[in-house]
Order: C-alpha cells, then structure tokens, then sequence
C-alpha cells in the first residue's frame, strides 16, 4: 500500500470475493480441516506459576538470542510499515457513514471506533495535533478549549502523530511510544532501553483537564472503541542488558548473551505501568497469571491487552490481559476482536530474519470487562493491515499474500481463507488461492457476503470471486486495467470507491488516481471512471482516516499533494517550489467525477512553513470541516465557499 508512489512495482488484481460456489483456476479446493495448522499448538495456555512463566520464557528467549542480542541487529524489531505493507496502521458497509448529521472517523467495522486526531459528535470538535487537544464549537465556529498535552511530541516521537477516542465529556489522548531507559545496566553492559506508550484521560466538560495518565512498557499497537469502552493493545519486549558489543567470536558473544537471559528475572519481561491520577502515582506489572502463552513462541516479545471504560472518572489499571507472543494487526467486529502475530517477526539465532511460517490468529471475546480468549488459528502468508479480517455470519475471512513479500518474479501468490471456531480452534473451511502469481495485496475490502483484494505488478485484472459458500468458493469475472487501489470504500449501489495510483502498462506509477467501480453483477466488474492527479500522492492511500465519503452530498473528499515545480517563461521547469497540497473534492455522479473543489489552509506564522498539509476532513451539520495542524477550516460543500477559519496554534 505505501511506497507505490516512489517504486514500479508489478501488476494490479482488485479481487472482488462473494462468498459462494467451487471453482477451477484459482484454486478453490476446500482444505482438509486442520486442527493443528488451523490452531492445535496455536491455542493459548496460562501459566501455571510465575517460576513456570519464568523457566519457559527464558528458554525461548534462550532459543532466540544470537550474538547481537535477539534478532540480527541485537533486538526484536518490528517489521517496516513498508514491509507489511500497511499504513499507522474496511463488513459492515457504513464505513464514516452519517450518523445523526455528522460523519466519523472512517473506519473498518460501523459501531467499532478507532484512533485518530480528530473526532467529532455533533456538538463539538476535538483535535490534537502537535501535542496540543483542541476543542472546536461547531455552532459558532469558535475555539472554546485548548490543553497542552506534550508540545514537544513532535521533535520528542520523531514527528509520531497522537490520536484520541471520544466519549461523551471524555477523550482518551494516546501519545505514540516514548524511547526510554528501561532500567539501569550492570557495568560493562547495554542498558535496556526501549518504548513506553502514554494515555492520557482528558475531561472535556468546561476547560479542558487532565484526569489521568498512563503509561506502560511497550509500543501502541493499535485501539478500538465501542461505547464506553476502550481496548488498547500494546506490544513489548523483556529487558534485558546484554554485554556491549566486544572481541570474541561469534559463538562467545551468544554464550554470554545467553547468559544474561538465565540470570533474568520473571520481571524483566513482564510488562510494567504506572498511573497518575488526582494527585497520586501508582505503580504495577503485569500478574502472571494474566499471561498466557501458544506452543511456540520466541519469548522475544509481549502483546498486552488493556481495557478502560471512558465513561469512568478515572483510569485504573487497565485490567491487562497479556499473551506471550507478538502483535501485528488489530482487527475487532465489535463483539471480537482479533490480534495477528506474522511469524516472519518470529526472529532466532537459526532464523535472524525470522520464519515465513503464515500468520497466527488469536480471538477474543469482548462481551465482559476483561478480553477472554475464545480460539485461535493460523493462515498461509501475511496481511497487509486490518482490512484483511472480517467477520462475518460465524465466520471469519482472512487474505493473505505469500511468498515473495514485494510481489517481484513468480514466488508470490495471494488467497483468502475462510475459518470458523470450533471449540478453541479457529479451523479453516475454505480458501481461494493463486490470486495474482507474482504479485501482491496492496488492498482488500469485505462488505457482508462480498470481499475485494488488489494485487499490483503492471495491470490489473479485477477478479470475482463468489464465496457465499464458505467450503465451496468459485471464480466467476475478471476485469483488467492499469494501476492500482490501495484503499476501497463503499459507495452504495453496487459502487465502489478506490484510492490509489494510476500507473503504466510496465507498472510505472504516474500519480493519485480515485477510481469508480460498478460491481453490483460479480461476473462483470467495470471501472465506470476515474480522476487522476499526475505527480499526486495521497494521505488515504496509505492511512484511510484520511479519506471521506460523505453519501448525503455523494462527496468524496481527501487530501493530494504534488511536487512544486516552478516554470519559466518558455514552459520549462526552473526550480522546485513548496508542493502543492490540500484536500481534493470530488463529485460522484451516476457516469463518474466531477471536481467540486480543492481546499487548502495557511501556514503557521512564524515557523517558517510555505506549506501547510490539510490532513483530515468531516461533515458537521452540513459543514465540511478540514483540519490541519494550524487550524480548522469551515466550507459549504455544496459552493465550496470558505464560511470561517479557526487557528489552533
């Protein structure tokens, strides 16, 4: 999904999946129902005791650890977003629908929050941006309030965005993670640095304040809402202060290496927390008996599950439920949610790069307090983001792309899984593979019975796929066109939006391209139209809050930028200039797009900025709000007419 502007890189499938029928090519056969590939070892175990936690966690650390630490750079590193081919971070499908005269974050499941740096309810707009929430009266277009969380996040986090959940009077801010000194280190030795994420709970009734603070060991994962409450999922790792790098060989390093980790405690990878809350700090770990574990696992991370209830005055603890294996995506249905662990993350001194053994799958129950989980399972391949799960009457899909993870030469294909729980196993039913050879998913979208994944390499052949049966899937159309999807929406009708780039028959890409599919016949699939911006690249399409669809005014909005380019008097090019950015509105019509519009902001003074990138957009009473980090701008989306600006910095 990301990188597609700066790389050729192969050929475009938009499968477009309803689950139903048998087929021939791709392949179809419904799989022997595993237990075990599908979930036997996969299924989580608690400990028994911490010294049973301790003995097993450091044995697969042990197994894990190579000359330079774990890992081939002396760590567990997660994979590059690039790697994944996600974006920080699709079946019902009211994805950012209207709801009561405003639209929301544009999100995966209706009713299923999720992070971002701005929300609204009708009644107020809340941002944060630069390390400062602000609050925004949709009414009378003013700043009613403004609270300093950290202004220094963006030269502190690398310029990480903070994002916030909003309920009622509370917002939680969640603060990307901190680099920070875990805990002294023996002379001689590396201290045992590492990330720790914040939360931060923020009263929004009157001038904004602070209730609570949180903090963990550990990176953000990812976060979903629904209702009152908030899941959060955080990923760690143990700390351990490993020798500095020094003569010696190879196997010397690993020895003493190794034995940093026999003379490790149960608290060195037990995750630990601190909460700050009405004047007191309080301090925790981990329980062991909140930890469980698969059969295998590399004891080189933690995936740790919290839960708060926004409508709470306070923060507590977060009631942590953790799992001793890794966490990649986050997806929840509501009722479920599913955490992903991709093997190749599974790193040991054998494997340095870690394993390609497919994707584990663990499944929780939400419907109490505390996350419970229910099944687990595995799939062939990795997912590109959350977009690739999706729950549906019992069931859950899942598309995967193997092999070759940059769909180069013929060693990739892609396919789509279908498992059902039984018992503690998520046990797989039925698939589709040989999606795409040689390439792989840059997008996928379920909607109820129907799902569509893109694959990219040079054209795209837009394949359907009729899945209604889960054991029994066939092909039944296919549609070929250059470029590619990297975000799909909904539109109604049979239609389909898709966000991506345009690209040549050689795969060469030629900039931002918003595409219009009619897919309401599987067999025939066709491209309707499509609006291209040479030299574009969008926010959307690697990070969907970015893009908006608001059905009422049929307006398809999102932000575009473009390199400035500065001409002389003879048309050619003299010199580069600030790019060109804001956000692009386009009119969807019954025969394609028509451009309504472009909205841009002004700089911050003072900062020296020529630019100022517009990055969010919502519809509050009929008023299209865009956001960037020096305000919020008010719009007419039927004159696109500025009716106020309101700055925030």
């Amino acid at each position: 999904m990301t990188g597609g502007r700066s790389r050729t890189v192969g050929w475009m499938t938009v499968v477009a999946l309803t689950l139903a029928g048998c087929t021939a090519a791709p392949s179809a056969a419904p799989p022997p129902r595993d237990r075990g590939g599908s979930a036997g070892g996969l299924r989580l175990v608690a400990f028994d005791s911490c010294e049973q936690a301790l003995r097993q966690l450091r044995a697969a650390t042990r197994a894990a650890v190579g000359p330079w630490g774990v890992g081939p750079d002396g760590d567990a590193v997660p994979l590059a977003a690039a790697e994944r081919g996600d974006g920080p971070a699709a079946a019902k499908d009211a994805a950012s629908a209207p709801t009561a005269g405003f639209s929301g974050t544009t999100v995966h499941e209706a009713g299923v929050d999720e992070p971002d740096l701005v929300k609204t309810d009708g009644r107020r707009i809340v941002t944060v941006t630069r390390g400062v929430l602000s609050v925004v009266d949709p009414a009378s277009r003013r700043l009613t309030g403004r609270l300093a969380i950290d202004p220094t996040v963006g030269e502190r986090f690398g310029g990480g965005d903070i994002s916030l959940l909003l309920h009622g009077d509370r917002a939680l801010v969640l603060l990307p993670a901190r680099w920070v000194v875990k805990s002294a280190a023996p002379k001689g030795r590396l201290a045992p640095d590492g990330p720790q994420s914040r939360l931060v709970l923020v009263d929004l009734a009157g001038t904004p304040r602070i209730l609570g603070d949180y903090r963990i060991d550990g990176s953000m994962v990812d976060a979903r809402q629904v209702g009152a409450s908030a899941r959060v999922v955080v990923r760690s790792t143990p700390r351990l202060a490993f020798p500095a790098p020094g003569r010696g060989s190879d196997a010397q390093r690993t020895a003493a290496n190794r034995a940093v980790v026999d003379r490790a405690t149960i608290d060195d990878w037990l995750p630990r927390y601190e909460v700050r809350e009405a004047g007191r700090t309080a301090t925790g770990r981990v329980d062991c008996d909140r930890v469980s574990r698969p059969a295998g696992f590399s004891g080189t991370a933690m995936v740790t599950v919290l839960s708060f209830d926004l409508g709470a005055s306070t923060l507590g603890t977060g009631d942590p439920v953790t799992v001793a294996a890794d966490g990649d995506t986050v997806y929840s249905s509501g009722p479920r949610l599913y955490l992903t662990n991709d093997q190749r993350r599974r790193v040991s001194a054998a494997s340095p790069g870690g394993a390609d053994g497919g994707t584990e799958i663990y499944q929780f129950d939400l419907t109490g307090r505390t996350p419970r989980h229910v099944a687990s399972g595995s799939v062939p391949g990795w997912l590109i983001n959350q977009y690739a799960l999706s729950e549906w009457n019992g069931h859950l899909r899942v598309a995967t792309t193997t092999g070759d993870r940059w769909g180069r030469g013929d060693r990739s294909t892609s396919g789509v899984y279908v498992l059902r729980p039984d018992g503690p196993t998520l046990t797989r039913v039925g698939q589709v593979t040989g999606l795409g050879r040689g390439e792989r998913i840059f997008a996928v979208r379920f909607l109820g019975p129907t799902g569509y994944a893109v694959t990219f390499r040079q054209t795209d052949p837009l394949y359907a796929v009729d899945l209604r049966n889960p054991v029994a899937p066939r092909v039944t159309g296919e549609l070929k066109i250059n470029g590619y999807s990297s975000y799909l929406h909904p539109a109604g009708d049979g239609r389909l939006l898709g966000v991506g780039q345009e690209a040549t028959d050689r795969g060469q890409v030629l900039g931002t391209q918003v595409s219009l599919f009619d897919v309401a016949d599987p067999a025939r699939p066709t491209r309707i139209a499509r609006h291209h911006v040479a030299q574009g690249w969008s926010d959307a399409e690697a990070d969907p809050h970015a893009f908006l669809y608001w059905a009422p005014e049929r307006l398809v909005v999102l932000p575009v930028n473009r390199p400035g380019v500065v001409t002389d008097r003879a048309g050619g090019e003299a010199g580069r200039a600030a790019p060109a950015t804001g956000m692009l509105a386009l009119r969807v019509g019954d025969d394609g797009f028509t451009v309504a519009g472009t909205i841009d902001h002004p700089p911050s003074l003072g900062d020296g900025a020529e630019w100022t990138p517009v990055r969010r957009s919502l519809v509050v009473d009929g008023v299209l709000w865009t956001v960037s980090d020096t305000g919020l701008k008010a719009t007419a989306p039927t004159t696109m007419r500025t009716v106020a600006w309101v700055p925030t910095t």
